[in-house]
Formats: structure tokens, sequence, C-alpha cells
């Protein structure tokens, strides 16, 4: 054992975790928000956790914990996100002083890769969390499908190498075990907050506001403007939907393909990117939600979406078929086709009582998932990847996580 870890054989030690992270406040998404709530409840809980991340001179929003940063380059062609450049001298001593006695692994990249190098030679059990689906990212640019094989080569080998996996939702943690990414593959689900993310929030002002006439169905897509979230295959199935039905595009979130997209939609409201109670009221003040990603883990705007209480259509993969039940709370897309998405949505476009049903089934659904319980389940996690014996779950914690 490394002289920098703490005896892990001492019933009095404590998790003392390292996370690293490739993007942790730089930019918002799904992944670093949940990573945040992670920190805070893990300070909430007196666990010493420090961060390692690339960060940016203007962060998206106000993060959790100490951050460390990382040397980092942007990315070619997606200068938006950074590229860190491995552990330097100076980080490494900033760890040695903190003396970590976990690393929590949040990227494969180069970031990921020598803290896991640098985690054997120090001794020290490393766990991963799994956020982005890397390895289908290639089959959305032109001319680099080919990738996607050795991409899950080193993947498997990543995680390979790590004491515990964990995955956000029943069916990503099914298509790690068939596709070999871990030894030990866990579920770290994700939670909601249900009285932020509400029915109550719909707003009729605000959809006018927008242009949005009482009688138009409105039909939302929330994310990051990017080609491997959907964007071709959403902007052709609501084109086709729309020439029989009265239905109105909104569009929440920016990116690198906000022209491509607002040129391919005509007269989609776009409202750019939107947080906190601004994010929850345009969520109430639509009616269906469209996600048609295939890369989602777990698919956090889905889960916000039906806490809004509004019917769920997304692609039949890893996460959404975690969330959405087919026929009762949305639809699923088998084969990710427009004409089949376009099906979907004429069905929820032209039967608001089908709508009102879904939805309210959907708000149900979304009760389930308790952010307090989910991550004491992490804790848990790390604390058996150190040999520690468990903890008593507090009161608050006990509510039921599906």
């Amino acid at each position: 054992m490394n002289a920098l870890a703490p005896s892990l054989a001492s019933p009095a030690a404590s998790p003392r975790v390292a996370l690293f992270s490739g993007n942790y406040n730089y930019i918002r998404d799904g992944a670093n928000q949940a990573l945040n709530r992670l920190v805070a409840y893990l300070e909430r809980q007196h666990v010493a956790v420090r961060v390692y991340s690339p960060t940016a001179e203007a962060p998206a929003f106000e993060h959790a914990g100490h951050v460390v940063s990382v040397p980092s380059i942007a990315i070619p062609r997606r200068p938006e996100y950074r590229l860190a450049l491995g552990l330097p001298k100076a980080v490494r001593d900033d760890l040695a002083a903190f003396r970590p006695n976990l690393f929590h692994l949040s990227a494969p990249d180069l970031l990921g890769y020598k803290a896991l190098k640098l985690a054997h030679a120090w001794g020290i059990p490393a766990v991963a969390s799994v956020h982005t689906r890397f390895e289908t990212y290639a089959r959305y640019y032109k001319g680099f499908g080919w990738l996607e094989a050795p991409i899950r080569r080193y993947l498997q080998s990543f995680y390979g190498q790590c004491v515990q996996v964990l995955a956000p939702s029943d069916s990503m943690t099914e298509q790690l075990r068939a596709e070999g990414m871990g030894r030990d593959i866990r579920k770290w689900g994700r939670g909601i907050d249900s009285q932020l993310f509400s029915p109550a929030r719909r707003d009729e002002s605000w959809r006018a506001a927008h242009g949005i006439a009482p009688d138009e169905v409105v039909v939302a897509f929330v994310g990051r403007l990017v080609l491997e979230k959907g964007l071709g295959v959403f902007a052709d199935a609501v084109n086709r939907a729309r020439t029989t039905s009265r239905a109105r595009v909104m569009i929440v979130g920016d990116g690198p393909e906000r022209a491509w997209f607002a040129d391919r939609l005509g007269s989609a409201v776009f409202t750019g990117f939107l947080q906190g109670e601004d994010l929850a009221r345009a969520y109430a003040s639509a009616d269906i939600f469209f996600n048609p990603s295939t890369t989602e883990t777990f698919g956090n705007v889905t889960l916000e979406a039906m806490a809004s209480s509004l019917p769920a259509i997304c692609a039949r993969a890893t996460g959404s078929m975690s969330l959405v039940g087919h026929g009762v709370t949305g639809f699923l897309c088998e084969s990710h086709s427009a004409d089949e998405y376009a099906g979907y949505l004429l069905r929820l476009l032209d039967d608001a009582g089908l709508r009102r049903g879904m939805g309210a089934a959907s708000r149900q659904r979304s009760l389930h998932f308790n952010w307090e319980h989910i991550l004491g389940e992490v804790l848990a996690n790390y604390r058996e990847a150190l040999g520690l014996p468990p903890l008593a779950l507090q009161s608050s914690e006990l509510a039921v996580a599906v």
C-alpha cells in the first residue's frame, strides 16, 4: 500500500475522494449536474472530496466543492469542450497533499487514463462512473464511423481496470455487462427535484409571449444542439407530423448546430439555454417531450420532462428504456426512424386525452427518483470499495428509489 493513503483496515477510516472530471463546471450538462450533486452530498456527510478538472474563465454555474484546475486545450471542431493534458507535477503534488484513498473517474479521457495509472501506482482503488456513450459519437460525424470499434476496445480496457463501474440506469448496466465494460458494474441512478419540475409551472402568458397560440400543441426538445443528440431525425419527424397537425416546436438549449437546426425547423421557438425556474416553466408550458438521442446513459432531460407531466417520445435505447413505459408514459421508438417517430407524434398531437393520461402517469413515475437515497448508495459503494463497514441510512434517505 502506498504511504500516501491512510490505512484502509482501520474501522475509523473514511473515504477521501479525488474526483476526476472532463467538464465539472464550464458547460452545464447532465453529467456535471450529477457530479456536482454528488460532491455537495459528500460534503454534507463530512466526506473529504477534491475535484480535478479542466476549467474556463467563465464557468457555466457555481460549482460545489473545491476544484483544482487541470491544464487543458480546446477540442478541435468542438472548442466549447476542453481536453485535459494529463496530470502535471503540480497537480500530482496537490493530490499527494490531499492524500486520497479513492479515485473516482468520471470520464475515460486522457485525464481519467492518467489518473487510473496513478491510482494503480499508488495502490489506491479506482471507481468509474459512466455518463456518456462515447463510442456512439463517431456514428454522427461523416468519415469517423470506423472509430467506434477501437473506442469500444479502449473503454473495455479502461473500465476493466476499475474496482467498480457505476452506470446511471438499469438498461445501461445491462448494456455494459453485455459488452464486457468492467468486472463489477453497479447502478448509480439519478433523482429529480419534483417541486421545481412540476406541471404547476405551466404559464400560458409565457407561451403567448413566445408567439405560441392557445390551440397549438408544443413539442419540446431540451439539450445541447449537437448532432449526436439526434437533431436530424428530430427535424425530419416533426416536419412530417406538422403537415397534418397543428404543432409548434420549442427548442430549449444551445450549441454549435443551432443555425443548421433552425434552418431545418422553420417556425420553431428557440429559447436558448435556460436553467432553474425558467427551465421548469418551459417544460411545463410544453405538451409533448421528444428526445430521439441514442447516446444517453440516463436521460436527465427526459426525467425532468416527465416530472413536468409531459408524455415522452424517445429512442428505445439505454437510459430512456429505464424511464419511459411504452404506451403508459409515452412511446419508445424501436426503429429510430423519422416515420416511426412521426407516427407517435401524431397520436399524441391528435389526442388531448392521451396526452393528459400519459402526462399524469409520467409525473407519478418521476416521483420515485429520490436524490438523497441515490447519492447515499454511491457513498455506500465507496465504502465497500475501501473495505469499510456500511453506514446506517438517515431517515430522509429511506425513500424508495427506482
